[in-house]
Parts: structure tokens; sequence; C-alpha cells
């Protein structure tokens, strides 16, 4: 029996709902074909959005979505996705597969997108192949109400009112694809480019992005910290709000990242040891971003991070094709319950990618649409956005086949929200085993509980033709116990219980 303790009088922190958010690149079949069919097209859409998939985002409530990229971004000129169609500029997308770019998915269809969404917009600006003039001038075309050159473009271009933008990132991998530059020189051009992302509307706010580390870079961090961090009064604007950094787990390394599908119990653990590396780096490099920034001003924005297996057989390699099983779930409840235990550094997390990429939530084919296992995963959990984390503490064990790969055998966050409704997020990634969870809650009577879960075997999935072989169950396994609740908690399996 493990013992879970839970006080509903400490209210550590908000978590963000942003910590849900979503990434989409020009990349594979993710905007085109996946979110974006054109407005001719027979599949059912409002302006040139899939109407399937855009409903089924709108029941998990997408908090904020990220675009155009990802390496894409740093290499996209925005005046190119602007304007008439037919006169939009062709491109070779060189990072991804090679296919012809025809920037029909441009600023106002992600804006479109986002508005038929309801979610907030994170735009990503090119300081790789880009000028400073060029990202001024695609805030001022997105966001200036008033008269000026590129305000009348966009009236030119058919939208006369300003957009909001809620998050620009500044650069994205600029330790890599986006310029390969070190961390003090990003640091300063950092300190120059935003300085051109102007606020044109202190109504709408812009947070600005700073580009963090890849994976366990450390000395990124400190120095990108060192360079461009501006502490000052909470009534001035900093240099940056957010530092991203980037993590997939990919339990055979990057030359050979293994099968999305066809793996064993060995291979199992060891993805469950790379998801769990996630908490070593976030308390790194926060532990970093505290020398710098005590006060924690500046968000950790974990903008691209999941599941990074080998592409599907038979598909274009570029278009990094997944397939997604109850490994990924677990994936997703494991990195969402330690993004929540860290909301008070880590506020926006965005999983890579939304469709038919990666991790992705949804998958399409033709007209056909269905909702992976991370999906159903994502649905338990919104009930966690803008919530106030409670304190919770959890046994655990360690469970695996060989030394190096043994990892905690549950997870969890808890949290209340507004109504003030509790919810406990739980996973439990032994393979074998069930586990007793005797939960003590401090500070309240249960009254009324709901569960629900997302279990079965490891290598289960949703197909084109068996669409709900994984989907969110109701949960019946939960007793009321003197000063607690009590259940049962299946292996391989992400669940979700409410208490009133």
């Amino acid at each position: 029996m493990a013992k879970l303790v839970i006080n509903a009088n400490r209210k550590l922190n908000k978590i963000n709902k942003e910590i849900q958010g979503h990434f989409s690149e020009h990349l594979g079949r993710c905007i085109y074909e996946g979110l974006y069919v054109g407005e001719n097209s027979e599949i059912p859409n409002v302006n040139g959005m899939r109407t399937d998939v855009v409903e089924a985002l709108k029941k998990i409530r997408i908090p904020v979505l990220r675009w155009p990229g990802g390496c894409f971004a740093d290499e996209y000129h925005w005046k190119d996705g602007v304007g008439p169609k037919e006169n939009r500029k062709k491109i070779i997308n060189t990072h991804w597969g090679g296919v012809v770019e025809d920037n029909s998915f441009g600023t106002h269809e992600f804006f479109e997108l986002c508005r038929q969404l309801g979610c907030e917009t994170y735009v990503n600006g090119n300081m790789g192949s880009g000028t400073v003039q060029e990202m001024s001038e695609w805030v001022e075309y997105m966001t200036f109400e008033g008269v000026s050159p590129m305000a009348d473009l966009r009236t030119q271009n058919g939208h006369k009112e300003s957009w909001k933008v809620d998050f620009f990132g500044v650069g994205n991998e600029n330790w890599g694809c986006g310029g390969n530059m070190n961390p003090e020189f990003y640091g300063n051009m950092y300190r120059r480019y935003q300085t051109y992302v102007r606020c044109y509307d202190s109504d709408k706010p812009i947070q600005k992005i700073a580009c963090g580390a890849n994976v366990d870079d450390y000395e990124w961090t400190e120095e990108v910290m060192k360079a461009a961090f501006r502490r000052c009064a909470p009534q001035l604007h900093g240099f940056m709000d957010g530092l991203s950094l980037h993590y997939y787990t990919h339990p055979g390394g990057w030359e050979n990242k293994g099968s999305a599908t066809d793996f064993d119990e060995k291979m199992w653990y060891q993805t469950m040891k790379k998801t769990w590396y996630m908490e070593e780096l976030i308390e790194r490099h926060g532990a970093i971003m505290d020398k710098y920034d005590p006060d924690k001003q500046v968000g950790m924005i974990i903008d691209e991070w999941g599941t990074w297996f080998d592409v599907e057989p038979g598909t274009n390699p570029g278009f990094l094709y997944q397939q997604n099983t109850m490994r990924d779930a677990l994936v997703a409840g494991i990195n969402l319950n330690i993004f929540n235990k860290h909301s008070d550094r880590v506020k926006m997390a965005n999983i890579a990618q939304m469709v038919n990429v990666l991790q992705a939530v949804i998958l399409t084919e033709g007209e056909k649409m269905v909702k992976t296992p991370t999906y159903h995963v994502f649905d338990m959990y919104q009930y966690h956005q803008d919530a106030q984390l409670l304190d919770s503490s959890l046994e655990t064990e360690q469970v695996g086949l060989e030394d190096h790969n043994m990892v905690p055998n549950l997870s969890e966050s808890v949290s209340v929200d507004e109504d003030g409704v509790m919810h406990i997020t739980m996973t439990n990634l032994d393979l074998s085993n069930d586990y007793t969870i005797d939960t003590t809650i401090l500070g309240r009577k249960a009254e009324e509980i709901s569960a629900e879960i997302v279990t079965g075997e490891m290598h289960e999935m949703n197909t084109f033709d068996n669409p709900e072989q994984v989907v969110v169950k109701p949960f019946e396994g939960v007793e009321k116990v003197h000063g607690g609740i009590r259940f049962v908690i299946p292996a391989c399996s992400v669940l979700h219980i409410a208490v009133k």
C-alpha cells in the first residue's frame, strides 16, 4: 500500500493553463492536411480549418498555440505568407522533407485558427535568418492599431483590426538550427531584437520569450540569463518574460530512437527513465535562473517536449509521423504532473506537436480523424488549468528491469479549482502491478467523488480502423475512508479523481 497525503489547507501557487499548451510547425502534415485543408476542400471546414479537428481541440480547452516553428521559424519570412494566396511565394521547406511550402497558411490563417480554438497566441519570430526590421514590422503588422505602413498593409490584406499576440519568441533553437550561436552572443542579440518587439497597446501586453537551452546545456542558461536578464521593479517591463527549454523523450538516443509501436518492457522502462529526467532538468535550470531571478519573474517555457521515435514505416522521414500508444499516454501524464509540481517556475509547456507530428494528440488521414491516447490524457488533466496547486506527497518505490533503468512507480499532482473541487491526477507506470493508494486529505472531507481513467496494455493504440481502443473510461474504484479516500490504481494507467 502506498500513502498519499494531501494538505487542502496549503495552496502553493497557480498552475498556469498554458502548461497544457501546444505546438504547430510547418512540418509534415501538421498544418497542411492536419489543421488546414483550405476553403475549397471537400473535408468540412470553416475558413479552411478542419471542423472535426478544431472541435476535438476545443473539447480539451487548448490554452495556447505556438507557431510557425520550430526550426522552420528561423527561415520563415512572414511577408511570404500574407496577401492574395495566388501571389504568395512558394519555397522549399529545407528543414522538413524538402517539400514545397506554398505559404497558403500564414499570419491571417494562424489568427483565424486561434480564434476558432479560443486560445492564446504564441508567435515565434525569425532571428536566425531575419533582420531586426523584419521582426519589428511583423509585430507592427499584427498588433498596431492606427496609421502606419504595416497596419495599412494588414488592412489592405483584409483585416483592419489588430490582433493580440500573447507571447512572442525571439528566435528558436539559436544554439542549433537557429544560427549556431554561442550563449553570450545570443544573449546580446536577444537584448537587441527584443527592443523592437514593441507593445503598442498597454491593454494587450506581449510576453517575450528568450531562446533557452537544449536539454542539459546549463552553460547556455547561465550565460543567457547573465547577458539578457534585467531585474526590475514589478511595475516595469524587463527584457524577458520567459526562457525556453527543449527536451524530447527518445529512449534509443538520437541515432536509434526506436519504434513508436514495436517495443519491449526494457524499452518501456527506458522510456520512462528518460521521461523522469525532465524533473532534474527543471530543477537544475531553475536553480541557475534563481541566481539571477530569485523572485521568479521569468517563467520557464518548455515549448518543445514529448516522445520522438522513428517515423512510421513507409512515411517521409522528414515528416516525423509516428503512432501513439499507452506508452505515450504515460509519458504525457508524468510530464504534466512534473510541470504542475514545478509550476512556481514552469509557466508554459507546449507538446510537440498538435497533429500528425511526433507525440500528436490527433492523427488524420484524408477525411478520417483519430484521437490518440495522449489526447485523452490532456482531456483528463484540463481541470488543472489555472487551478491552485496543493501540497501533496506520495510514497513511491523503484520499478524496472535493470538497475540503470529503475524509475519511481507512481507520479501525482493535486490542485483545487475555483469551485473548490479537488483534482488528483496520478500515473502508474509499472507494467505488472496495481497499487492500493491510501490517501489522507488534511483540511477537508470527501463528500462526492468521481473518477476516470485511461488504461490498457502497453502497446494499445487508436487507429483509423479502431479509433476507440484507448479512451477515457469511468473509474468506480474510489472509496471514502476515515480521513480521506482509498483506491487501487491499475498497472499502466493514468487516473483522474475529482473530490468535492
